[in-house]
């Protein structure tokens, strides 16, 4: 996956670049339906449930 990741470019032509994460997070956290309501999140044309772009949030 980082590979395919790695290989990206923007459509500015920005590189994009990624790296592996082999730590663990805790199990058990939970994010509340108001929480992930306030992500901004901008479903892709393909597999919007799968792949979204994540926009900075807006402080209000």
């Amino acid at each position: 996956m980082v590979n395919l990741i790695a290989a990206t470019t923007t459509k500015s032509g920005r590189l994009v670049k990624s790296r592996g994460d082999s730590r663990t997070c805790a199990k058990g956290r939970r994010v509340s339906d108001k929480g992930l309501a306030l992500v901004n999140l901008e479903p892709n044309v393909f597999h919007g449930e799968w792949n979204y772009t994540i926009h900075p949030t807006v402080p209000t």
